[in-house]
């Protein structure tokens, strides 16, 4: 072959590789964000990224886009490693049309996205994009919901992980809305469905744009972030820390580390963690902390619903889900946000074989109007449902209270967990003994000389009766009573145990859960 043929190529390449040119990588830059080239390097493996499609161009003529056409029109696409794993990655590329989507764009991202579900293997989107390219009309529309499609199809079937590292509104958001976790960066990514001119055009109201669909706002108030930082590359390491602790695809098991099972498992900390007062609150995260290997937890929703804590981690190097109750956060009731938060993260589990493990200290759900309003019922009948459907392997432990409904909820026995322990501060109950007492023994208290003696008399007997975990586990709904210090080793015997574990659902095309 000649040698200026070879030419030709390195230099169609390299007029690849400058996208929109230099002036606007310059731009990209001064406003603090990476290259979409930039982003791919510093995410995956040092020279794993195989890139497929660079010569793609758009076909669109009208408005004068004949006359700009640019080598990947927008979108840098390919296949890699991570961690030595293997991924699909796009990255779309703000210095040409602004990320836009056109229909040459969008095919490139479906062609990795079938490559990636024949093979096996996660997606990862890197989404910096003003929406659909406006001068290709009804054509880029079609290219977004190609996508939306791919992404249904490909739910729970390969992980699929959304980053957004710039201005994603309208059809740009729906995309990763259908994906399994998101992540932003404070200060650059928005993400709206109607930006700030429309809102204040239709309801007059003022919003800036950090405000109406920032990092900040989505990872604390919307919920639709899962993951909010502070620098792009810092985005980009918490994808790689999130892909190691889950699997290719829905076949296939988490990697399992190394684990020194010869070291001492005790926690002796654990056994002086929950407070005398069973009223006085204690910090669940300490827990995680003290069970987890290396004390390693990438915590999900960290800012959002922080009344349950849900995140990976690895117990005896297994990877396990963790969902907590917290109770140093409205006492760790559930609540709508918590609810939804829960189901979500139990259904990711469940969808690719991530054992789970509950930390149950849970006084209930949340009364009043603003919650029956909201629809806490279907909302928190999502977390139940979530619970009971799931097939991985499900393991409680009680450490405090388990209290009504939401003791069944909290992957209680009788929906199908397969071990539950309770530590010996465990109170299972209906309610609290306060409550139960004042409606068990009303006439008996309002009749009495002295009605506080007599209530406190009944709460300390009901207390003695109720507020352990002895009743539910001569039952057999506890299968355990165990010192705290002694939780991680019974944890890792059970998650050995549920190696093979094999469960299933009733044949149905699909099921129905209460949205």
């Amino acid at each position: 072959m000649s040698q200026k043929k070879m030419n030709e190529l390195d230099q169609l390449r390299e007029v690849a590789k400058l996208g929109g040119g230099e002036k606007r990588i310059k731009s990209q830059h001064a406003k603090g964000k990476l290259t979409a080239r930039e982003r791919v390097t510093l995410l995956v493996d040092e020279g794993s990224f195989d890139e497929i499609d660079m010569f793609v161009k758009h076909r669109s003529s009208d408005f004068g886009l004949e006359k700009q056409k640019y080598l990947g029109d927008g979108v840098i696409t390919g296949f890699a490693r991570i961690n030595d794993r293997p991924i699909a990655i796009f990255s779309q590329d703000f210095t040409v049309f602004g990320g836009s989507l056109s229909e040459a764009h969008a095919e490139k991202i479906n062609k990795i996205m079938d490559m990636a579900l024949k093979i096996g293997v996660p997606v990862i989107g890197l989404n910096d994009s003003g929406g659909a390219r406006i001068q290709e009309g009804v054509v880029s529309l079609g290219g977004y919901a190609d996508l939306f499609l791919k992404n249904t199809l490909a739910s729970g079937t390969i992980p699929q992980i959304s980053a957004i590292l710039g201005p994603c509104a309208g059809g740009a958001v729906y995309s990763p809305a259908i994906t399994d976790f998101i992540f932003m960066v404070n200060n650059t990514s928005h993400m709206f469905v109607t930006g700030p001119n429309v809102v204040k055009t239709v309801t007059h109201e003022e919003v800036t744009f950090d405000e109406l669909g920032g990092a900040e706002t989505h990872s604390t108030k919307s919920g639709v972030a899962h993951f909010a930082f502070e620098s792009e590359i810092e985005v980009l390491q918490n994808i790689r820390k999130l892909v190691d602790y889950i699997p290719l695809n829905w076949k296939d098991k988490p990697q399992e580390k190394d684990f020194d099972f010869s070291q001492n498992l005790s926690i002796p900390s654990l056994d002086t963690i929950i407070p005398d007062n069973p009223n006085k609150p204690y910090d669940m995260n300490e827990v995680v902390n003290l069970l987890l290997d290396g004390g390693e937890f990438l915590e999900v929703h960290k800012n959002y619903a922080e009344n349950i804590i849900v995140g990976f981690g690895r117990i005896g190097g297994m990877s396990i889900g963790i969902v907590a109750n917290q109770p140093a956060v409205l006492a760790g009731v559930l609540d709508i946000n918590a609810s939804v938060k829960g189901a979500r993260f139990i259904r990711f589990c469940d969808a690719f074989n991530i054992p789970l493990v509950v930390l149950e200290d849970v006084p209930g759900f949340l009364p009043g109007t603003e919650q029956e309003w909201g629809g806490i019922i279907k909302h928190g009948a999502k977390l139940l449902f979530a619970f009971s459907e799931a097939t991985v392997p499900k393991i409680t432990v009680i450490t405090r209270k388990a209290y009504g409904g939401a003791y069944d909820v909290m992957n209680s026995k009788h929906i199908r967990a397969d071990f539950n322990f309770a530590w010996p501060s465990a109170e299972i109950a209906v309610m609290g003994p306060k409550g139960a007492v004042e409606i068990i023994f009303k006439k008996e208290i309002d009749s009495a000389e002295d009605t506080e003696a007599k209530l406190e008399e009944k709460i300390s007997e009901f207390t003695e009766k109720f507020a352990n975990p002895y009743i539910a586990a001569e039952r057999g709904y506890v299968d355990d009573i165990i010192k705290p210090s002694e939780t991680k080793l019974k944890l890792i015997n059970a998650l050995q145990l549920l190696k093979t574990k094999v469960d299933s659902n009733p044949n149905k095309k699909h099921c129905n859960i209460p949205l």
